[in-house]
């Protein structure tokens, strides 16, 4: 394997020339008690840290920041740290999906403005994974991945609980009058004992499992919970692997190549993945220059069965459960079929290789193929008048009997419509009702916020009602359940077809087929969208503004026209300095 010299390194440029500007850089490095030796002909490495007081899942990068440098000094590299918006799920509104592609020009401008030599992603909490990989991809520097990790169990009077999940659950047996106040107050100290993501196979946990099956993370790290000690081994081991990597000038285009998003793609569907890596894996793959689309998911979940058993789509484990039974090189040595194992990973080996001995410790929680919980792939994409673009359901997590379903639509207009709307005693409702909501997309919420799980009608929940059909141009979270329907595109900001919905109109969907359709005749939809409105703006100035007019639709991964890997020529660093 060829390795760089000390003087080819990037921050050479800025450290060793015997000239005016290096004589600044050198200096102002004294200035912070640095000496040469410390940083000159040493790879220095950015540590990208997302944390926040306000991001519960990184409340622990605090620390974990010092190993991951005490990584990289073992290993005869600089640590840096480098702060960058911390998008914390929980807190951020309208969404963090507003400023996913914020964290990715962020750290891509982090990353070639500074003279460093290579990166340390550290991420988790939902929109960090994706917005970071998008950073790192066009800044084209060596870089790998440290996940956050699962927060762990929760617990409510020996329940366990998972994040999301069992709120939702449990939130509307407290609507029916099923539960009391004090179990809800109890539920509420009990569902998040730990920092870390959330610990069912929600956004953040799907998405850092595939930041690991595309080969970004150490081998095994994406599943390893926040809270045990092996997560601060991993981090520091990720530092000494940064060092090993700009020397051997690893960069993200050698890792991210087709076949390993094609992998990445199997491993979701085997996860019972959240529709959210559709949106976020489209968006990566095109970034590295890969054009793969919302079939490619459909393909994949004809062929690849749900295998993890981890709820949402699973019906009892959780996160922790999935790393004590082997992780995510269990699940992948399961997979090893469909797989091709011959990409490369961050550790500078091939799956094959980092393979060899992984076992499945425990057959409940990480299925054989044979008996999987559920025989095709977690999502799947439909397409219909409704939904020329596509739209995606999760249909593993839906009940059975809607997979197949036609009813009249109820149309909510936005969010604060549904909001003061869905408990009422009169609404207009059945069992069979298709709820729509609109004007929650990209442009339309905005942001795409996660409205997507709407809530079951008060009336309905009160009579055992617990799953409907529900329609939107919204996403939902990784940790909601039902058959939910999302991601509709165009969107009906733009005068989608979702625009053009009223009350009454009958929806039909077959899940099987991969058909959505709305049943008004052609001439009446002609008649309705010309009479459409303009939609008002959403921001008149700010990174608002910009996000208003540049944001992609759904199904083209909501990334900005101007980040496109082909929206014009590549950064040559010589012709900048």
């Amino acid at each position: 394997m060829t390795r760089k010299s000390p003087d080819q390194l990037r921050s050479a440029r800025w450290f060793m020339p015997d000239d005016f500007r290096s004589f600044g850089h050198r200096s102002r490095m004294n200035q912070m008690g640095y000496a040469a030796e410390d940083y000159v002909g040493r790879p220095v490495i950015a540590i990208i840290n997302t944390w926040s007081d306000f991001n519960q899942c990184h409340a622990h990068f605090k620390q974990r920041v010092e190993d991951v440098k005490r990584g990289v000094l073992q290993a005869g590299g600089f640590p840096v740290e480098l702060p960058a918006i911390s998008l914390s799920e929980s807190k951020v509104k309208p969404t963090t999906m507003l400023y996913r592609n914020f964290l990715a020009m962020e750290t891509e401008e982090l990353l070639r403005s500074h003279p460093v030599d290579g990166a340390v992603l550290m991420g988790g909490c939902d929109k960090t994974t994706p917005g970071l990989v998008l950073g790192a991809i066009s800044a084209e520097l060596p870089a790998v991945f440290v996940p956050a990790g699962p927060m762990l169990r929760g617990n409510w009077h020996g329940r366990v609980l998972g994040s999301g999940s069992d709120a939702f659950k449990y939130w509307d047996e407290r609507r029916a009058g099923a539960i009391s106040d004090k179990d809800w107050s109890e539920m509420e100290v009990g569902i998040a004992r730990s920092y870390g993501v959330c610990m069912t196979m929600g956004t953040a946990a799907t998405m850092t499992a595939l930041a690991e099956a595309l080969g970004l993370t150490l081998p095994g790290a994406s599943s390893i919970p926040a809270a045990d000690s092996n997560h601060i081994r991993m981090c520091a081991a990720a530092g000494r692997r940064a060092v090993g990597m700009v020397w051997e000038d690893l960069v993200p285009a050698r890792i991210l190549t087709e076949a390993a998003f094609r992998n990445a793609i199997v491993v979701a569907m085997a996860m019972g993945c959240s529709t959210n890596a559709v949106i976020h894996l489209v968006a990566m793959a095109r970034r590295a220059g890969h054009a793969l689309g919302l079939d490619d998911f459909d393909a994949a979940s004809r062929r690849v069965p749900v295998i993890a058993n981890i709820r949402p789509s699973g019906d009892r484990y959780l996160m922790e459960d999935f790393y004590y039974a082997g992780g995510l090189p269990a699940l992948m040595s399961r997979l090893a079929p469909f797989l091709d194992l011959s990409q490369l990973t961050a550790s500078g080996r091939s799956w094959a290789e980092c393979l060899e001995g992984a076992a499945v410790y425990d057959d409940d929680v990480i299925r054989p193929l044979d008996r999987p919980i559920y025989a095709e792939g977690a999502l799947a994409v439909l397409r219909g008048n409704l939904a020329p673009n596509g739209c995606v359901m999760k249909p593993s997590a839906a009940a059975p009997h809607l997979l197949r379903h036609a009813g009249p639509a109820l149309v909510f207009d936005d969010y604060p419509m549904l909001k003061g709307m869905i408990d009422r005693d009169d609404l207009d409702v059945t069992p069979d009702t298709v709820l729509v909501l609109r004007n929650a997309g990209p442009l339309g919420g905005p942001g795409m916020p996660e409205w997507g799980m709407i809530p079951i009608p008060r009336k309905l929940v009160r009579q055992g009602v617990r799953d409907m059909v529900r329609i939107s141009d919204a996403r939902m979270s990784g940790t909601s359940y039902g058959a939910c329907i999302l991601h509709v595109s165009p969107e009906s900001y733009v005068g989608g077809p979702l625009a053009l919905v009223r009350t009454g109109d009958v929806i039909a969907v077959d899940v099987p087929a991969r058909t959505i359709r709305l049943d008004v005749p052609e001439a009446e939809l002609a008649h309705r969208r010309a009479a459409l409105p303009p939609p008002e703006p959403r921001y008149e100035r700010g990174y608002g503004w910009m996000f208003s007019r540049h944001i992609g639709q759904a199904d083209q991964g909501c990334d900005f026209d101007f980040l496109r890997t082909d929206f014009g020529a590549p950064v040559r660093e010589p012709a900048i300095f």
